[in-house]
């Protein structure tokens, strides 16, 4: 009896030192996965395995390595036993996670998807030296408040993750302002993340048009099965929406939230975290406790994996 899955993955912020060893020793079809993003990022295993953290969360390599390991790992898991037991049926992941999803489904390779990631991180950092801009978590707040506190100081959302945290983002001194506001009406914590721009706000657009232009030479193949795009949480096998979707999703709220739910709402109760960290399990535990959330993060997950 074959299991239906989502297939789920990271974004930015979820890398460790070290993260994929395991998988880049054990299984061939991982080492290929490191062999073919080192080719054409030069040095990426050597910052990957081995550091300093610094290296390996600046902007030129963060987005390159989560993305390879992630899929080291997707690779890992398809080529193990337990596979045959598992019918993905959707794939997506929290903002630089989609692009993890992109390849998962079958609609773009590896390597052309890596280009994507190493271009979408330089226009978006290039983006960032023109205005100042921030962002901060807001953690036990309203959404609906909450959004039209950001519409009275000139604030954005960034990230629908959980009922209970929702991200912030634009310019600098608007989410200062709408921080402020959002704490006094009572959130419980407002948090100010240390990050050198507003992602998904208005003041990445900068980085759209030339972002377009490198979507526009990829050659987007239909899904095997659907994604869900950050930007409206939908199920989509159409190519071209999929083109549009991650245009949009530079300067687009994440709609992890409804995401999730969408998934559920299909039928589908079992998700495989695939990548580094536990972010995603610990977010969709509080969007909805019934649903199964199984990290792959080394080969032994995959053995514990119950299915």
């Amino acid at each position: 009896m074959s299991t239906k899955v989502a297939l789920i993955f990271p974004g930015q912020g979820a890398q460790s030192v070290g993260m994929g060893k395991e998988f880049y020793e054990t299984f061939p079809q991982a080492k290929a996965i490191f062999a073919a993003a080192d080719k054409i990022i030069p040095g990426l295993i050597d910052v990957i395995f081995n550091g300093p953290p610094e290296k390996l969360t600046s902007t030129q390599y963060c987005q390159p390595a989560i993305f390879t390991f992630s899929v080291a790992a997707l690779k890992a898991l398809e080529s193990h036993p337990k596979f045959k037991n598992i019918t993905p049926s959707f794939a997506c992941g929290l903002s630089l996670g989609e692009y993890s999803a992109l390849t998962a489904c079958g609609a773009l390779s590896f390597e052309e998807t890596l280009k994507l990631v190493e271009r979408r991180s330089f226009y978006m950092e290039e983006a960032t030296k023109l205005k100042k801009g921030a962002m901060a978590a807001v953690i036990g707040f309203n959404k609906d408040k909450l959004v039209e506190l950001c519409r009275q100081t000139g604030a954005e959302v960034a990230n629908f993750n959980s009922p209970d945290q929702i991200v912030i983002t634009g310019e600098a001194e608007r989410v200062a302002k709408a921080s402020e506001a959002i704490q006094a009406a009572g959130a419980k914590r407002v948090i100010a993340l240390d990050v050198s721009g507003a992602f998904h706000s208005s003041l990445m657009r900068p980085a759209v048009a030339k972002f377009e232009a490198e979507l526009q030479k990829c050659a987007l193949k239909t899904p095997r099965f659907s994604i869900l795009s950050n930007v409206d949480a939908k199920p989509e096998t159409d190519p071209e929406k999929i083109r549009r979707n991650l245009a949009l999703q530079i300067t687009s709220s994440v709609q992890w939230v409804d995401s999730v739910r969408s998934i559920a709402a299909a039928g589908v109760t079992t998700f495989l975290e695939t990548g580094p960290g536990t972010v995603l399990k610990g977010l969709i535990r509080k969007i909805d406790p019934a649903l199964i959330v199984h990290n792959i993060r080394a080969p032994q997950d995959i053995e514990a994996l119950p299915l």
